[in-house]
């Protein structure tokens, strides 16, 4: 067997189950524990088979080896002796023999399906559905004008170059339900501003209830933020204005979150007053939240996924927007349709040869208006996500392309290799807040340049990046890095406070208020008004007030997600790691706006480009296995 570690929980829910069986079975405890597992890990279920096929040893209580397991206060250790494994049939023959192990369909916490699967049951229905739910909703829409919606595209898709973007915003108007995907600058938020657009003028004299959502309140705020710069440079009817969202909310508030419940306001039976829901970042939305969220939806409301099929999937279990774009292609008769309302002509538009009950509704992205075709950031993309390790390395050794750069790291060189790297951009950062700068200039200082890390903890993770930085910011240049708040400082929220509308993954800094006799205030972007008058404005607090919250300086990729900055720099650890994945190198290359700089081995960057994040689900297989008829 692998050399696998279990939580504490992994071990007390085998433990249970094993009670609630009334038998002291090997068999069961190994598979509760790795079905435990397994959602803990981002997957929705655990797949037997590779672990029958690799693991000729399973652990039960007594003397032996040591299964490692962890608890959130710190590591303990369980002793256990090893008993040899079943073969496949035989350990799912001693399960579907449990009282505790039922078939789909049945009510028992664990549910063991005919390929090998096993879920925990909550798990299992979340998928169940979800899939229903949303091949329920992938239909045409029945309140379509046709001939409205032409002149509509017509109006606000001018250039022959936005033929991608032309039929997205179709699909969106002519289905009910439409996900759209598409890298950094393939232009989604203009795209979803012009639908929205489209389907006000779909109703006249009514006004469209629509939300707008993101996963995050960092998401949310940031899409909020882009449909206000996107509205800036539209011009659109003051009727279509009314009906556009005020603001943007996260996913949990919208829903209506209960504490300490796993229950939302809204549900089917309650369900929101939207005719229209967008969720932006939809890539960051696991699949326990998608269940709920669809399921809320009334079953005439369009929903719009708006997002990345290649970025990082949800922490929680799933992958639910990277499953959805599996098959892209549109059957031939929605093509046809497409192109008569379009002008495009059909043999241009994507197709499938086996139309699926959500072929119609997606629509990906392909072109970068921010990437052009000499952009080194744009090619290192491309070749990671492709899977084209040693390629990239040599794009980014070769020196031709001035926006990517590789830097081979080796042990104990980080520190002063750091120092000397950071040095100038973070000394033009201080002294923008020496000067007290405009606190917008000295937010874009900062945000002209990111250090994004793989890991939290460790030699190249987050906290020890921080510490070298403020380390050399206090010995070299007199910064007072050592006082818990100082000018300067950044911080980054890690707990969710709707009361003071902080949320986890905002970024504030700690400057001098001239309106409290130069007491620090920690400062934070916001928005105000309606979507056609949104504005910046800054939010500042007293440091005791704030939520959790950390140095930041540098920062995970993960949390990085819905995040942009000028010029990035990616520090991967010194050897291959498994959650450095090709997914995680795109998500922070994808970061990056004018440069990035990636920093490790060889060794490590190309086995993270060859390593994809895939989780054990059968959802994909769940929402492309079912044909469909020919839309109309």
């Amino acid at each position: 067997m692998q050399d696998l570690e279990f939580s504490a929980l992994d071990l007390h829910f085998a433990q249970l189950m094993t009670q609630l069986a009334g038998q002291d079975e090997p068999a069961l405890s190994l598979a509760a524990s790795l079905a435990s597992r397994a959602t803990a890990n981002g997957d929705v279920c655990v797949d037997l088979r590779d672990y029958a096929e690799d693991a000729p040893l399973t652990p039960t209580r007594g003397e032996g080896e040591t299964v490692r397991a962890k608890e959130d206060a710190g590591r303990v250790e369980a002793r256990t002796a090893l008993t040899p494994v079943p073969p496949l049939d035989t350990w799912l023959r001693l399960l579907r023999a449990s009282p505790v192990v039922g078939g789909p369909g049945e009510f028992r916490p664990l549910v063991l399906d005919d390929s090998g699967r096993l879920y925990l049951y909550r798990y299992w229905d979340y998928e169940r559905r979800l899939a229903e739910d949303l091949i329920q909703r992938a239909a045409d829409a029945d309140d379509v004008n046709e001939e409205v919606l032409r002149r509509g595209l017509a109006r606000h898709f001018e250039e022959k170059a936005d033929t991608e973007q032309k039929l997205a915003a179709a699909t969106a108007v002519l289905r009910r339900l439409c996900v759209i995907s598409g890298g950094p600058g393939t232009g989604k938020t203009t795209t979803v501003v012009k639908i929205l657009a489209l389907l006000a003028e779909q109703a006249p004299g009514r006004r469209l209830s629509i939300g707008l959502a993101a996963p995050t309140g960092k998401a949310a705020a940031r899409v909020q933020d882009a449909v206000r710069r996107a509205l800036d440079a539209l011009q659109l009817d003051s009727s279509v204005m009314e009906s556009l969202p005020a603001e943007a909310f996260t996913l949990h508030r919208l829903l209506g979150a209960r504490p300490d419940s796993i229950y939302y306001r809204h549900c089917r039976e309650n369900p929101l007053p939207l005719d229209v829901l967008v969720v932006d970042e939809a890539s960051m939305a696991d699949l326990a939240l998608c269940a709920k969220l669809v399921e809320a939806l009334p079953a005439r409301s369009r929903l719009i996924l708006i997002g990345d099929k290649d970025l990082l999937a949800s922490v929680e279990a799933g992958a639910v927007l990277g499953d959805l774009c599996a098959e892209p292609g549109v059957s031939s008769a929605f093509a046809k349709r497409l192109a008569s309302i379009t002008g495009v002509r059909a043999a241009t538009v994507p197709q499938t040869r086996t139309p699926r009950a959500l072929s119609d509704s997606i629509a990906i992205l392909t072109r970068s208006y921010r990437f052009g075709p000499d952009s080194g950031i744009g090619a290192l993309a491309r070749l990671v996500n492709g899977g084209e390790g040693s390629a990239a390395l040599d794009l980014m050794k070769g020196g031709e392309r001035s926006d990517v750069a590789w830097r081979a790291t080796g042990a104990g060189d980080l520190g002063p290799s750091l120092t000397a790297a950071l040095e100038q951009r973070l000394l033009d950062y201080f002294d923008a807040v020496r000067r007290r700068s405009d606190v917008g200039e000295i937010f874009d200082r900062f945000n002209a340049f990111r250090v994004l890390c793989a890991h939290r903890t460790g030699r190249t993770g987050v906290r020890a990046v921080n510490r070298v930085i403020e380390d050399a910011l206090e010995v070299d240049h007199g910064i007072a890095t050592r006082q818990n708040w100082y000018a300067g400082r950044p911080v980054m929220i890690t707990r969710n406070d709707y009361n003071l509308r902080l949320f986890n993954g905002d970024v504030g800094i700690a400057l001098a208020d001239p309106e409290d006799e130069g007491r620090l205030k920690v400062y934070f972007h916001g928005s105000a008004g309606a979507p056609a008058a949104t504005h910046r404005v800054l939010r500042k607090f007293a440091p005791a007030r704030l939520p959790d919250h950390e140095t930041v300086y540098a920062m995970t990729i993960h949390k990085s997600q819905g995040s942009e900055f000028g010029d990035v720099l990616i520090v991967l650890p010194g050897e291959p790691s498994p959650i450095v994945t090709r997914e995680l190198v795109y998500t922070g290359i994808s970061r990056a706006m004018k440069r990035v700089e990636i920093w490790g081995t060889e060794a490590t960057f190309s086995d993270a480009v060859e390593r994809r994040l895939v989780r054990a689900s059968a959802l994909r297989e769940r929402l492309w296995s079912i044909r469909t008829t020919p839309s109309r």
